[in-house]
């Protein structure tokens, strides 16, 4: 059963029934589960679907070829080879000038680095048959920078031709849990699966639901044959020229050094050439920059992982390489467990951030609200540093929420807390959140009961 994209699956069958001439590009990184989505909306269509591959162009044309040919049972499987791109392409729009055709082509960025003149063909087809054409076209990609440079960019040749565009996601947290809806894993685990994985399918199928958590873990991550054990390496090693570079930036981050300055220190790179490596990783999703809500001009800007498996892998197998390669993933799992519900923090944060998305559009909240995220900064009373795990807001009103991933319950200190630090910001109207792993005390619950504007949400109710 195909699970998830229910908003993709919806608007690319909605530009598939308008009958006219659709381009559409599709991009995210590795592994997040875009074939899979094509496969699904190409089901009981008429379409041509190529994959390029990282070889020379003769032979991604001989595939091509071949493709285009299978769409037509008139073809034996040795089909002949078109003479050129041109002459294939050709092809495909004069048989879409006839009949609905979608033509998919997977890894795109591939296919364009052995034949640099493909992008030029297209744009030149595109504005030769798009007023009569019934074609469908799909450009897909793992390169982030390449699509959004090289296929949606201005100075691409393909640049206003296309007609949708899809950045394909992980699952978010409803989605994970969706996934695991047969009762294998309880509510916990599910929250733990969906912090070590990201929340990308091939990733959450690698998760054996005949096992708990911690022997997945084991197996995946800690064990030398695991496939994830690897995984963050190998896709380091394909997007970047110098990896190791890289992966020290990478564990810096993961490890907690969040600004410039601390990454810098941490693996001894003069700060120029460190911030040219973090751009780099964040052009392919590995790394986020974040400012303080509704604070982009800041100087107080950090950097956190954008991806939950190189989040987890970087901050817990590297310092328990020695025990992992020593087939020892029991001491090294005994290792991390102290530190999961420290790593679960910032998890937690995220679900509950999604939740507030999910109450925000079915209208459950006290007031709509346009954007969310976490500040931190400077309390002029206290003269210290504090920070609020959400705040979100429109232009009057707005909710901060304080987010709880312990084993003990929450009480009054933290809704005053929170109410000290919404002082510090100047909204008609606030309204506070509090989430929590366990639950709350007498003592929340009365003041929450007597209070309309403090909620009190409990894990179990996500």
């Amino acid at each position: 059963m195909f699970i998830g994209r229910q908003r993709e699956r919806s608007e690319l069958e909605r530009l598939y029934q308008s009958g006219t001439f659709q381009c559409v590009v599709m991009y995210g990184r590795r592994r997040v589960g875009k074939t899979a989505l094509i496969s699904e909306f190409i089901k009981a269509k008429e379409a041509i679907y190529f994959t390029g591959q990282e070889t020379n162009d003769k032979d991604n044309l001989e595939s091509l070829s071949q493709s285009i040919f299978a769409i037509s049972k008139d073809f034996a499987a040795s089909a002949p080879v078109f003479p050129g791109y041109k002459e294939a392409l050709q092809a495909v729009f004069e048989i879409a000038e006839k009949r609905r055709i979608v033509l998919a082509i997977d890894e795109y960025p591939y296919l364009a680095y052995s034949y640099r003149g493909i992008s030029s063909l297209l744009q030149t087809f595109i504005d030769k048959y798009k007023e009569t054409s019934k074609l469908f076209i799909i450009l897909c990609g793992s390169s982030l920078s390449f699509m959004e440079n090289q296929v949606l960019g201005a100075k691409s040749p393909l640049f206003g031709r296309r007609t949708a565009q899809f950045r394909i996601l992980p699952f978010d947290f409803f989605e994970t849990a969706e996934y695991f809806a047969d009762g294998s894993f309880n509510r916990e685990d599910i929250a733990l699966l969906y912090g070590i994985t990201g929340g990308i399918p091939l990733y959450l199928s690698l998760m054996d639901t005949s096992l708990s958590v911690e022997a997945n873990i084991k197996q995946n991550f800690f064990t030398t044959s695991g496939y994830l054990f690897e995984e963050p390496g190998n896709l380091v090693k394909q997007e970047c020229r110098e990896p190791a570079q890289y992966n020290a930036i990478i564990k810096a981050i993961a490890t907690g050094a969040s600004r410039l300055s601390e990454i810098c220190g941490k693996v001894g790179m003069e700060s120029g050439l460190c911030a040219t490596y973090i751009g780099k990783l964040i052009s392919i999703g590995i790394v986020k920059k974040e400012y303080p809500f509704r604070e982009e001009t800041s100087k107080r800007t950090i950097y956190s992982l954008d991806d939950g498996m190189f989040r987890f892998w970087y901050r817990f197998v590297p310092d328990n390489m020695a025990l992992i390669q020593r087939g020892e993933a029991s001491l090294a799992y005994a290792q991390i467990m102290p530190q999961i519900s420290a790593y679960m923090g910032s998890v937690f944060e995220e679900i509950c951030k999604q939740y507030l998305w999910r109450q925000n559009v079915a209208k459950q909240l006290p007031f709509l609200f346009t954007d969310a995220g976490r500040w931190w900064g400077a309390h002029q009373k206290k003269k210290a540093e504090c920070e609020v795990d959400i705040i979100a807001a429109n232009k009057d009103e707005a909710i901060f929420a304080e987010c709880k991933w312990t084993n003990e319950r929450v009480g009054t200190d933290i809704i005053d807390m929170l109410v000290e630090r919404s002082e510090l910001f100047n909204y008609s109207r606030t309204h506070y959140y509090l989430f929590a792993k366990t639950g709350f005390t007498d003592g929340a619950k009365t003041r929450a009961d007597a209070a309309d504007t403090i909620t009190l949400v409990c894990y179990q109710e996500i």
